[in-house]
């Protein structure tokens, strides 16, 4: 297989795989989309809530913001995330504070609710490793393909910003072979 790189900044790579099958393809984009772990928040605790939104909507909103997850990320870790803000305004992704200097919001600019005068919210959320498998919240980005001849795909992956998008296809391929060696070990006990 080749590999041709078309665009690799930090929000876009595109690239043109030769020499495989699309059976390969698919695979690859399939586990780049929901077999990629990420951060996200996921426990949401509601201390005060006097806005017109109900909590579930606000503990919806924030859970679908994406967080920055550093490399070396385990599924042990939990980060909290601390929001406290009151109206009139505009409360944005940028007033969530995080436990951990590496893991925070990766776009400060995402809107979550605006409050009005003499409103408050005050909220506490917990921060955990998962994939897309669990909830859409964990997905990395998008990742599509298109047949360009019988043995070439023309890859696009675009980040959400929880990691550049050339590591999403990098932890793909990982998991790819992680999962053969598994099936190997499984295929072997049944000898």
């Amino acid at each position: 297989m080749e590999i041709e790189v078309l665009r690799d900044d930090d929000k876009v790579f595109e690239f043109v795989l030769k020499g495989a099958t699309a059976n390969y393809a698919n695979a690859l984009r399939r586990i780049a989309i929901n077999g990629i772990k990420a951060f996200a928040i996921d426990k949401v605790t509601v201390y005060e809530n006097t806005s017109s939104m109900f909590d579930e909507y606000i503990a919806h909103r924030i859970g679908l913001v994406p967080l920055i997850t550093p490399h070396g990320s385990s599924d042990k870790d939990e980060i909290l995330f601390t929001l406290e803000a009151a109206g009139p305004g505009t409360i944005y992704s940028k007033s969530l504070e995080s436990s951990d200097k590496s893991v925070v919001v990766a776009n400060p600019n995402i809107p979550i609710i605006k409050l009005g005068r003499d409103q408050k919210i005050r909220i506490e959320g917990k921060a955990v490793m998962g994939s897309a498998l669990k909830h859409a919240k964990f997905q990395p980005g998008l990742v599509t393909y298109e047949a360009t001849a019988d043995d070439e795909f023309k890859f696009y992956v675009e980040t959400f910003g929880q990691m550049p998008p050339r590591d999403i296809i990098i932890k793909a391929c990982d998991a790819i072979k992680e999962n053969m060696k598994e099936f190997s070990k499984v295929l072997k006990k049944l000898e």
